[in-house]
């Protein structure tokens, strides 16, 4: 059952949190991909032929969109079912693991936020149906705003139409209506950093370690950069801007 929370009113504060290393340990749009591609052999020898072309792409921001593109369709080139039901699936088939990877720090942050009346947002590069599936098990939010990237038809299968990442997380904001200034904003990633830059509060939370000297030389100073659980992940413990 969904945990009731004040409806926030139109002046509340936007806060908007990032997914992956944030609220979850892991990253939940690779694991689906990993799952698409694993259904089948031949899927699997499709992948291993992109892979020399599209894996180097996924290094580089200007070219991770279509790198993530050929392995989403490699997993579902001749799918007959849906995205929505191939998500259903996924969830179903590993529950338990989704439910383990949530963070309780974060989880506990996230709703203090709904509790005042915040207006939360959660900005993700999965699948947004996936991420609101996954907050819908581990936080009880059936009802909470996710965006995240958005997957369409392509060469008989399904390919990445708009990837929810970098500058592109805060246009798709802007066209989903959050249009006032972002608050307060939570992330790991460095892919991130024109959300944070654009926050009037940006929170750091489970860096890599080798990216906590870009964070502090980037953002203001002061700026927290938090521990929320995540195995091999920087940060000082605490819980940040909903204390």
């Amino acid at each position: 059952m969904s945990e009731h929370f004040p409806a926030p009113a139109a002046a509340a504060p936007l806060v908007v949190f990032d997914f992956d290393h944030t609220l979850c340990d892991g990253d939940a749009g690779t694991g689906f991909y990993r799952w698409l591609i694993g259904r089948a052999w031949w899927r699997g020898l499709l992948a291993l032929l992109v892979a020399p072309v599209a894996g180097p792409m996924l290094a580089f921001l200007p070219t991770r969109k279509r790198g993530i593109s050929a392995f989403v369709w490699a997993g579902s080139v001749g799918e007959r079912l849906s995205l929505d039901a191939l998500i259903d699936r996924y969830v179903a088939l590993h529950e338990t693991k989704l439910r383990a990877s949530a963070l309780p720090i974060a989880l506990a942050v996230f709703a203090e936020h709904r509790h005042k009346g915040d207006r939360v947002v959660v900005a993700t590069g999965a699948p947004p149906r996936l991420a609101r599936a996954i907050l819908e098990r581990v936080a009880g939010d059936a009802d909470l705003p996710v965006l995240g990237t958005e997957l369409g038809p392509g060469c008989g299968g399904l390919v990445v139409a708009r990837h929810c990442h970098h500058a592109m997380k805060l246009a798709m904001l802007r066209d989903a209506g959050f249009t006032q200034p972002v608050a307060v904003a939570y992330s790991d990633s460095s892919a991130d950093l024109p959300l944070l830059q654009t926050a009037q509060h940006p929170v750091v939370v489970n860096p890599k370690p080798a990216r906590v000297a870009l964070f502090r030389r980037v953002l203001p100073p002061g700026t927290p950069i938090l521990h929320w659980g995540c195995p091999g992940r920087a940060g000082a413990r605490g819980q940040g801007e909903a204390e």
